[in-house]
């Protein structure tokens, strides 16, 4: 990215982060007002929890910018400068969404796009390009890309776009989890009965670490899900999960599908990434 360019995006971040949150009287909400004497207005809330965002740009300024930024609207943000970063904070992080520079130093916006669809398909990438670049604009979201925003752009705007894409992965989760029946390599499981049925139709005891285990897994199937992701998949109030309870629950899981330790089918292990479930899920 030139150094116009930035100095172009980091004037409008900075510009729009002139506002700053006051304190308002007891019972109403926290307001903006702005340094240009315009009269302050309400902070929008749109997420019931914090959204987590990984901003990958090799600008230090405008990552700053943008974290310090998107704080003020329900936005917690981990910053990566390059690729191998990226990649790092995506395998040890729950991410919600990703905010993707296509000019890093280490490697080409458009594959590391390529390799979150393939290794996280379920976060969502909000392509930058360059003014002008529809080309690379439309290889991206050929290659996986959620959405894209040209720089220069405002502040606001990546705001509501992300707001935007979580609001539809949302509506998506929340169709997956109304599905009651799953049907799997010839095994049924119902979630609601919390039952697994194998195909000889024997019915299979499930413990309640691995019903949340099993539920996590069939809802995603065919994505890599790393141990830091499972732990907050399958959180219960008053359960404490780690990596290690992680690897038991799956290793149980796999006794009772018939998954061979040595050479498992269904849930198979990624080194150094994860877990994937490897099969046609029905519902």
């Amino acid at each position: 990215m030139n150094g116009g360019a930035n100095d172009r995006v980091n004037d409008r971040v900075k510009g729009s982060v002139n506002e700053r949150v006051t304190a308002s009287p007891a019972g109403e909400p926290a307001r903006v007002s702005s340094t240009d004497g315009m009269a302050p207005r309400p902070i929008p809330v749109v997420e019931e929890r914090m959204t987590r965002c990984l901003v990958v740009d090799d600008d230090a300024e405008i990552r700053t910018s943008l974290q310090e930024y998107l704080q003020k609207f329900g936005v917690t943000v981990q910053v990566a400068a390059d690729g191998r970063e990226m990649r790092r904070l995506m395998g040890t992080q729950v991410i919600d969404v990703v905010v993707l520079d296509l000019m890093l130093p280490d490697e080409n916006g458009l594959s590391l796009c390529q390799w979150s669809q393939q290794h996280h398909p379920q976060v969502p990438v909000i392509m930058l390009t360059a003014h002008g670049d529809p080309i690379s604009r439309v290889l991206g979201l050929e290659m996986g890309a959620d959405d894209y925003l040209s720089k220069p752009f405002e502040p606001r705007e990546l705001v509501a776009r992300i707001h935007a894409i979580r609001r539809r992965a949302k509506r998506g989760e929340h169709e997956a989890q109304a599905r009651r029946e799953f049907r799997f390599e010839g095994w049924s499981f119902d979630r609601l009965l919390r039952q697994l049925v194998s195909p000889q139709q024997v019915v299979v005891a499930l413990s309640s670490a691995e019903y949340r285990m099993l539920t996590a897994l069939v809802e995603r199937p065919g994505r890599v899900l790393s141990r830091e992701q499972l732990i907050e998949l399958t959180r219960a109030p008053g359960v404490e999960v780690n990596d290690r309870s992680v690897d038991l629950t799956i290793s149980r899981l796999r006794q009772k599908l018939g998954d061979s330790p040595r050479e498992p089918r269904l849930i198979r292990t990624l080194r150094g990434e994860g877990y994937l479930f490897d099969a046609q899920v029905q519902s």
